[in-house]
């Protein structure tokens, strides 16, 4: 006891913070296959001190219920499937994909077909308003800045009860941002908690698992990926998958053209981040984004659309492989 409480003793204050350099998903940085030399136990009694123990916000999410429920997620996809543990990563990720992001999608798509189709109703009452709020300015002699924020504000609310008369909020749309992105800071942190020996249920088994559990150029998941050859992958599947949203709009406004961007940015970002975590996570991702992928195209397919209920729109396109492949080619290929 006295020599595991003077080993605490000599830990840095920067380790009980955070587990790793710095960085709240980053194994040390000296060397691309080195294992991380936290020891398990001091690691696994830091993240478990939550914010009243000396801890931080990082912490708290460690040990926190939906953390927890990723974890056990994990465990028992590992010893139901007997699967390897890169096996078992990958098998759970298509499973939680397929079985909510890829209904939350088809919802998305669907709330987004029904906005579309407003659109030429919309145009129509813009078009009346407009003129019936001119008439009324030239009686009452209103000045333009009253003129237009009269019609802003009828607009709105005519356009308000269009979206409640057929139940297509767009907000509803980002209902799957809402969910994805919380699962996968859970599922990421929970496979973080496991390579670095940080959990409450048998972690330094979990840790010895996944040191054995990869495949190919990365058989050891709780180190990094030397080669970069995972981080790069994910990097190019999610600009793929920017890519193709982008050229799916036709005549974007200024606002979409800088979220497209700073999305892009985020994906370049991404690979230099994914070269600092463990290889389980970065599995993860690239698995995740593949599926991300996958949907994408499969929400093209005008069979699956009509299958899902999905209301056919005016943009949609009775050959969209063919239609993208054409895309992407005139983009990158033949462009000048």
């Amino acid at each position: 006891m006295l020599c595991r409480l003077a080993r605490r003793r000599l830990l840095p204050l920067s380790v009980l913070r955070l587990g790793t350099h710095g960085s709240p998903l980053a194994p040390p940085p000296a060397g691309g296959s080195e294992r991380l030399a936290v020891p398990a136990r001091a690691v696994a009694s830091a993240s478990a001190g939550g914010p009243g123990g000396g801890g931080g916000w990082y912490e708290a999410l460690a040990a926190s219920t939906p953390v927890r429920g990723a974890e056990e997620l994990l465990l028992t996809a590992h010893a139901a499937t007997g699967l390897p543990w890169w096996g078992s990563i990958l098998l759970t990720t298509v499973a939680v994909r397929g079985a909510v992001t890829l209904p939350l999608a088809v919802y998305q798509h669907y709330i987004l077909a029904k906005v579309e189709n407003l659109q030429p109703e919309i145009k129509n009452i813009a078009r009346h308003l407009n003129q019936e709020v001119s008439v009324r300015a030239n009686q009452l002699g209103w000045s333009k800045r009253v003129a237009r924020l009269t019609y802003l504000r009828h607009m709105r609310k005519l356009v308000s009860e269009l979206y409640v008369r057929d139940n297509c909020h767009p907000f509803k749309a980002t209902l799957l941002v809402w969910i994805q992105l919380p699962m996968w800071i859970c599922i990421s942190v929970a496979l973080r908690n496991f390579s670095i020996g940080a959990t409450h249920s048998e972690g330094f088994s979990v840790q010895e698992q996944l040191a054995a559990g990869g495949v190919l150029w990365f058989p050891d998941l709780t180190a990094l990926d030397s080669t970069w050859i995972l981080p790069i992958s994910v990097g190019v599947t999610n600009l793929l998958i920017v890519e193709i949203f982008a050229l799916q709009k036709n005549g974007m406004t200024h606002f979409q053209k800088y979220v497209t961007y700073f999305v892009r940015g985020i994906s370049v970002l991404m690979i230099p981040i994914a070269a600092t975590v463990p290889s389980s996570i970065v599995l993860y991702w690239l698995c995740s984004s593949l599926m991300g992928l996958s949907q994408n195209l499969l929400l093209r397919s005008p069979g699956f659309r009509q299958l899902c209920h999905i209301p056919s729109t005016k943009s949609a396109s009775p050959t969209p492989y063919k239609d993208l492949i054409a895309a992407l080619c005139a983009k990158f290929i033949t462009k000048k």
